[in-house]
Parts: structure tokens; C-alpha cells; sequence
């Protein structure tokens, strides 16, 4: 399985987060709620577009209602295979972090 970029992770844990209500407005303020930083509305279509053709996410128009904002908007879902590459990435930062000190110097230890 190809390894997620940091970038991907950080959109598929956001939908993932969000469940139901993720569209790009929600995916885009849970992004700069998880990262603490700012996301262009474009970044967020085009990332999303591109985990759509990698097939690790979903994309469904809104319901019909009343509320026009609803029936404009396109909801993602994250898939089965977005979820187990999400979990390997967890597996290898995991393994990546498991010995590295809090505190680490320039010192290369031998």
C-alpha cells in the first residue's frame, strides 16, 4: 500500500472527524482547527478531488430540501481503503516516534 502523505492524513482524519457533516466549509475549519493553521478553499477541493481518484474518499451531493446551501453541497465520506491507509500511517509514525527523545539534541547517538 502507498504511504499517505502528512497532507492526506491530516484531510482524511478531519472528514473522519466530522462523519456526516463533512463538506468542504466543515472539512476546512476542522483542518485549521486540528493543524492550528489557515487552508485555502481551493487546496481543500483539490486535495479532496484527488482523494476521491485514489479512492480513499467519497463525494455525494447534498439531500433535496428546502435549504438551497444544502442541496449545493457535496459531502465526503471516508472509505474502507481511506481508513486502513490511515491506520498504517498511524503503525508508521508510531514506529518512527517509538525511540526518538522528547528532548533530542544534534548529537547523534551511536
Amino acid at each position: 500500500m502507498k504511504k499517505l502523505t502528512i497532507n492526506e492524513q491530516i484531510f482524511l482524519i478531519a472528514i473522519w472527524h466530522l462523519n456526516d457533516e463533512a463538506y468542504g466549509v466543515k472539512i476546512r475549519e476542522k483542518i485549521m482547527e486540528l493543524t492550528g493553521g489557515d487552508i485555502l478553499f481551493g487546496t481543500v477541493y483539490n486535495t479532496l478531488e484527488y482523494l476521491i481518484r485514489k479512492e480513499y474518499v467519497t463525494a455525494r451531493k447534498g439531500k433535496t430540501s428546502q435549504n438551497k446551501a444544502d442541496n449545493k453541497r457535496v459531502y465526503y465520506r471516508i472509505t474502507h481503503h481511506g481508513l486502513r491507509a490511515l491506520q498504517e500511517a498511524r503503525k508508521l509514525q508510531n514506529s518512527l516516534w517509538h525511540n526518538f527523545p522528547a528532548e533530542a539534541t544534534t548529537e547523534i547517538k551511536r
